[in-house]
């Protein structure tokens, strides 16, 4: 039985890259996400600045465990393109990663080869140029508990780098935070010594 690993590597930033052949212009844009509704935006917004481009071919990955992801080749022959860019992905252990490679062609079929190596090394000349981060997995919890107690909370949520999702500020608090599955026994321990505060799993 396999365990859950306790990280997960992704990027936090843009980049892109240009590979030309034979006059056709592949340019590789890749972009942090984390739903499939991002996923669509960068697509849309590529669209818009590369009108005149004749594919615009993308993959991604998404999730802490990486699940869920999509290939496109966009009118390119079927494996030419969505499938070699997620190669490049997944040779990098990436997920919450999109890259869409737009193609300008130049005139000259290049072949299903020619398309393969193209998109490849596009998509890997991008992914070049961002730093790779590696975050924590994370199990999300509710708190409630009285604004009296938030220096208490806001103290040990701090020190165990959880991340705060949401918070409602009011005489009663609810706050959801991402705790680091490896700090989850100390932090659940922690919390459940402040009194009178709830913890509850997030839905």
């Amino acid at each position: 039985m396999t365990t859950e690993p306790d990280h997960y590597l992704t990027i936090d930033r843009n980049a892109s890259a240009e590979f030309k052949d034979r006059g056709s212009r592949f340019i590789a844009f890749v972009s942090p996400v984390q739903t499939t509704d991002d996923c669509k935006l960068f697509l849309q917004r590529l669209k818009k600045d590369h009108p005149k481009a004749v594919h615009h071919c993308f993959a991604y990955r998404l999730g802490w465990n990486g699940n869920q992801f999509r290939v496109s080749d966009d009118g390119e022959p079927a494996g030419t393109a969505g499938k070699q860019i997620l190669g490049q992905i997944d040779s990098k252990q990436l997920t919450d990663t999109m890259v869409v490679v737009v193609r300008y062609f130049g005139g000259t079929l290049l072949g299903v080869p020619g398309l393969i190596h193209a998109y490849k090394s596009a998509a890997a000349m991008a992914l070049q140029l961002v730093p790779i981060l590696q975050k924590p997995v994370e199990v999300m919890y509710e708190l409630q508990f009285d604004y009296t107690m938030m220096n208490e909370v806001m103290m040990i949520v701090k020190q165990s780098g959880c991340s705060v999702l949401s918070q409602e500020v009011q005489l009663f608090c609810l706050l959801k935070i991402g705790i680091p599955k490896a700090k989850l026994e100390e932090v659940l321990y922690r919390l459940k010594q402040l009194h009178p505060v709830m913890v509850n799993k997030a839905k």
